[in-house]
């Protein structure tokens, strides 16, 4: 046992999907039940509204705070959440409201995940305006903001709030989250100064997602020098390629379209003991939290590896 895997035990495992590749809302409730029967820790979904990449995305996409509406009623344990929610998609507001109103069909079980969106080609596709990159981290900036104020804001007091996009006036700040003060938020990127400036205010968990190693400890050591007073959680996403021997390997990554030494690199693939292992050395960074991006939703047996070969030794 090497000393990365003895540290790896104290780390939590959450499944997380990228359903505008092409899953319907069935099969995103199979994931689901699969992460929940299997020990996960959560279920979390990208928000995205096109496939990325090649292929034709069909069913086509699902909206992301919908369907964890219907997951929130058909599990019982797991957290859920997005990674992450684009700030251009939604208005603050009306975003506080769903994620409110999710958290209490889930019975306190929601975690936000926000960002200031990135991907223009299904902002066109769809009308959604898709402002530089200055202004969507400045509408990202009082987005965060405002969903912290209307969620903190006592019962019976209203939440006010003028900022350069959005102006807010006596909002009842209704309904409130079952979670008290209000669901974990989740940051991500690169960690470089205005990320980890709205992490130190805002942010419950920093995600540094499909890095190597050694950007991964920059991007830690970069926040944890900006939100040092801020109890963070420090979590890592990397996609996930497990086999017991190097065939299974490479055919799941054929499967995903992956190339197996890249995903070495930036993802996890491997035998259950090499991703125990790496899982290991992320510990020793300071990530506690890892989240698996499983990319074919329709492997169950590659979940079941990872909960029986992976889970208990982390």
């Amino acid at each position: 046992m090497t000393a990365g895997t003895a540290y790896a035990r104290l780390m939590q495992l959450r499944i997380m999907t990228e359903p505008q590749q092409g899953a319907s809302y069935d099969d995103l409730l199979r994931i689901a039940r699969a992460t929940e029967d299997l020990g996960f820790d959560a279920f979390f979904r990208s928000d995205h509204y096109e496939r990325i990449g090649g292929g034709d995305g069909r069913p086509g996409p699902t909206d992301a705070w919908m369907t964890l509406a219907g997951l929130a009623r058909e599990t019982s344990r797991i957290r859920l959440g997005t990674m992450v929610s684009p700030a251009t998609f939604r208005l603050p507001g009306p975003l506080a409201i769903a994620v409110a109103t999710v958290d209490a069909m889930s019975g306190g079980r929601v975690e936000l995940g926000l960002g200031a969106g990135w991907y223009e080609k299904e902002h066109r596709s769809y009308g959604i305006p898709f402002p530089d990159t200055r202004e969507r981290f400045d509408r990202f900036a009082e987005q965060l903001a405002i969903i912290d104020g209307l969620w903190r804001t006592p019962i019976g007091e209203t939440f006010d709030y003028d900022g350069s996009y959005y102006r807010l006036s006596g909002a009842p700040a209704l309904p409130k989250p079952v979670q008290s003060p209000r669901p974990p938020i989740v940051l991500g990127g690169n960690g470089k100064r205005r990320s980890a400036e709205l992490t130190a205010r805002y942010a419950d968990e920093y995600n540094a997602n499909f890095r190597s190693l050694d950007e991964t400890s920059a991007i830690i050591d970069r926040v944890r020098a900006v939100a040092a007073a801020r109890p963070i959680v420090y979590s890592a996403a990397q996609t996930i390629c497990a086999g017991k021997d190097d065939a299974e390997v490479a055919r799941r990554a054929a499967a995903i379209n992956q190339d197996v030494a890249a995903l070495g690199e930036l993802g996890l693939a491997g035998s259950p003991a090499a991703i125990v292992d790496k899982i290991g050395r992320l510990g020793e960074l300071g990530v506690s939290r890892v989240y698996l991006q499983v990319l074919d939703l329709a492997d169950l047996d590659h979940l079941e590896l990872v909960a029986a070969d992976v889970l208990p030794h982390v």
